[in-house]
């Protein structure tokens, strides 16, 4: 099985690239977006169209329920399943996403966690509605870890709890006897490169259109169906929306709004890819699509 990684900031074009690789090498793709992982949250998340999703067969989209616990460590499970999948039906696979932190995840290695039983996450959520408490109380089972954790980082904080109350161990002492494990060896990675004006024309075209879409409407549901409470409804588009729909700003302003945090968080993508991978290949999108 060929396995094959495409990266880039949000709105390159990683999408389409990744749907032509895949239909000319035979391959299901696997995608690596943090928000896609996420059924009801389409617009949002720029998704691929039902028809794109229908071309190829994806992996990585709509798995999870929006209150879902997510974490890197079940994506790893998810990227296996993918690959079991793969060689059973005699695929290769395209890696594709803004995530790439998860990409890094499965090269560098991960920790395994331990297993978390039904009973350990009602315990969990239960806990978790006084977050100050859960904070303290872990602080001082292991303060060498939560210092790198803010006292108002839910996600991580649950993630930490989890580990304490399914293992009976400190986080820290949970790595120490769990160390990482590298997943995929020698992957080829093909890098996405644009300028930061081009980049921002495409972000606010794509903000725009996600409006006429109906974003405002998904957001609406989502709070209505979630509440805010869900680590995904802190995402970039649904934080923004909610400013407009609790009247703190203009629908102009939240428009403008977005466009600047996606092309901050466009901006940090584009460092994190070309400090945190060796052996890239990096090049503007119609070349890139010479190379691969």
């Amino acid at each position: 099985m060929k396995q094959v990684a495409i990266i880039g900031p949000t709105a390159s074009g990683k999408s389409d690239l990744a749907i032509q690789l895949a239909q000319k090498m035979d391959a299901y793709i696997l995608s690596i977006d943090s928000l896609s992982i996420y059924k009801e949250i389409d617009i949002v998340s720029a998704k691929p169209s039902p028809e794109e999703l229908l071309e190829v067969p994806h992996f990585g989209i709509n798995e999870l329920s929006p209150d879902a616990y997510f974490s890197v460590d079940i994506f790893r499970d998810l990227y296996q399943k993918t690959e079991k999948k793969c060689q059973e039906d005699g695929k290769n696979l395209v890696i594709v996403g803004g995530t790439s932190f998860y990409l890094k995840s499965l090269i560098d290695g991960l920790s395994q966690i331990p297993a978390i039983t039904e009973d350990v996450k009602q315990s969990v959520k239960q806990k978790m509605q006084n977050l100050q408490d859960v904070y303290a109380e872990l602080v001082q089972k292991d303060s060498a870890y939560m210092q790198k954790i803010a006292s108002n980082d839910r996600y991580r904080i649950e993630k930490a709890l989890l580990i304490y109350e399914a293992s009976g161990l400190s986080p820290s002492e949970w790595f120490l006897q769990n160390p990482p494990q590298k997943i995929i060896e020698n992957l080829p990675i093909y890098n996405i490169e644009v300028s930061r004006e081009v980049l921002r024309e495409r972000i606010v075209t794509r903000t725009h259109k996600m409006f006429a879409m109906g974003l405002v409407d998904e957001v609406s549901f989502l709070e209505q169906k979630y509440t805010r409470l869900p680590h995904s409804m802190g995402a970039i588009g649904i934080v923004e929306v909610l400013e407009y729909l609790d009247a703190k700003v203009t629908q102009e302003q939240m428009l403008a709004n977005i466009i600047t945090h996606t092309a901050q968080l466009a901006k940090r993508q584009q460092t994190f890819n070309k400090t945190q991978f060796r052996g890239v290949h990096s090049a503007p999108l119609e070349d890139l699509e010479e190379m691969v």
